[in-house]
């Protein structure tokens, strides 16, 4: 069995003529009740994993010492502030399929495969093979805005449940989209109605989206800000590997827009929800008699 070490991020920290006291990786300092066991011997035991009663059984107060230190390590155990397995990197066992543009793919190619990711490229016409695949997420960046329906049928996936997360840029903004891995997630779709319902210029947005503007001039991601967007995109497909929700954000990975403004590197975030299907008005009744 492998020795018990802190936790990544806990740590003690010994206060000058006090008790030890535990830093939690959420930054929580808790006080430990170390009865008969010294610090010293508690944080030996949890940074080394060996402490000075490892080798020592015969004397009878060594073993009472031994056991009692064996049960705060059970307890910390139990906390979930030491662990006696090496951390696996969050994505470990996760497959992310990425298309769209290099100066966005590169860099989030890398950050996911940091964090444990196998990772490959895929294209439009392959989507349709990656749909019932719970371990796998597509991740779609543009250096653009969104043309009309390109997004339709990668906004199916979520119905079998393989995750679905996207970003684009319109001039100077770029948008990273809610993550979407189960049926009733926020779609792009969703996020198109919901941006049009939320603007008095819902008929220039709309001509915006479908090609009525003048070229584009930029600005394009960056190094930074395309490391920015592929950090943010990573962070929300390690919120998928766990709970879907994001550990102290807010708002939940799967209900939040985030825009991020290329001049200085501004994030917002922004909730949204997905738009109830609505069943279509019934055709109108011609001839006869009122």
């Amino acid at each position: 069995m492998n020795p018990s070490r802190l936790a990544p991020g806990a740590g003690i920290v010994t206060v000058p003529g006090d008790r030890p006291v535990l830093r939690t990786a959420d930054g929580e300092f808790l006080r430990i009740d170390t009865g008969r066991v010294g610090g010293a011997e508690l944080v030996d035991r949890l940074t080394s994993g060996e402490g000075p009663y490892a080798d020592s059984v015969s004397a009878p107060e060594s073993v009472s010492a031994s056991a009692e230190l064996d049960r705060l390590v059970a307890a910390f155990e139990e906390a979930g502030h030491a662990v006696t397995e090496p951390r696996r990197p969050p994505l470990t066992g996760r497959t992310v399929h990425l298309l769209g543009d290099p100066v966005l793919t590169e860099p989030l190619s890398r950050f996911a495969a940091a964090e444990g990711a196998e990772v490959h490229p895929a294209t439009a016409d392959g989507l349709t093979g990656l749909a019932g695949r719970r371990d796998a997420a597509v991740v779609w960046c543009l250096d653009s805005p969104v043309t009309d329906g390109l997004w339709a049928d990668a906004d199916r996936l979520p119905a079998r449940l393989t995750a679905w997360l996207r970003c684009h840029r319109e001039g100077a903004h770029a948008w990273i989209e809610p993550l979407a891995c189960a049926p009733g997630d926020v779609t792009s779709a969703h996020v198109r109605l919901r941006r049009l319902a939320a603007t008095a210029a819902h008929r220039e947005l709309a001509a915006y989206w479908t090609g009525h503007r003048t070229p584009d001039t930029g600005p394009h991601p960056t190094e930074a800000s395309a490391a920015l967007i592929a950090a943010l995109l990573t962070a929300d497909l390690i919120a998928w590997a766990g709970d879907g929700s994001g550990r102290g954000t807010a708002l939940p990975a799967r209900r939040r827009l985030r825009r991020i403004d290329l001049r200085d590197l501004t994030v917002t975030e922004h909730p949204v929800l997905p738009v109830p299907f609505v069943a279509p008005l019934p055709a109108p009744v011609t001839g006869g008699k009122a």
